[in-house]
């Protein structure tokens, strides 16, 4: 009798385990959707970001609404797909306007933005601009890490990984942050010459 009802608590605790839905906004579903039906129940699952990718012939193309901090992803008319941004904060803007990926690199490091550290190795400026700041005698200037960048502009505003603090507001200093998972997901989806269109 014990050990039944061992196993049947057990159960039970599986299958309520199995309904609740993550409150970590920026993660990313994982999905091979082979109907409509199935695709709708992914998105119901209370994440926000997700991919359910089919295999398509069509080209991927990308749309980056600035308003609700939102990548959306499709392939011909269908979408397959959205995530959770942050594009540039008051003063670094995320320019809008068409746009295609022109270079990607795996382990990017910014050349503008970082952390400066004078000739102890002690910590001096930690939101440096190279710009605006100057590397101390026998110091050096490490650029903040932007893995799987995806270029977009000549002046350095692209699509890579990076924090998403308050879901839903802009916080960068002008590229498109990404969650880590979907970043890299759209890095092996999205070849050079993907299409990109930043609107409001």
């Amino acid at each position: 009798m014990k050990t039944t009802l061992f196993f049947t608590t057990l159960a039970i605790l599986a299958f309520l385990s199995s309904c609740s839905s993550s409150i970590h906004r920026t993660s990313l579903i994982e999905a091979n959707i082979v109907n409509e039906g199935k695709f709708s129940s992914v998105k119901q699952r209370g994440h926000y970001s997700y991919w359910s990718d089919r295999v398509s012939n069509a080209a991927l193309r990308i749309t980056i609404n600035l308003s609700d901090q939102t990548a959306y992803f499709y392939r011909g008319g269908e979408k397959v797909g959205q995530s959770r941004v942050a594009t540039g904060k008051e003063g670094h803007s995320t320019p809008p306007g068409s746009f295609t990926i022109s270079e990607k690199v795996v382990d990017k490091r910014s050349t503008l933005y970082g952390r400066i550290y004078d000739a102890e190795g002690s910590l001096k400026i930690a939101d440096a601009d190279t710009r605006r700041h100057t590397v101390p005698e026998g110091g050096k200037f490490i650029g903040c890490p932007m893995p799987y960048w995806m270029r977009l502009t000549g002046s350095g505003i692209g699509m890579h990984v990076g924090p998403i603090p308050n879901p839903g507001s802009p916080a960068s200093h002008g590229c498109i942050r990404l969650p880590r998972e979907m970043a890299r997901s759209l890095f092996e989806k999205a070849p050079v010459g993907t299409k990109v269109t930043i609107v409001h």
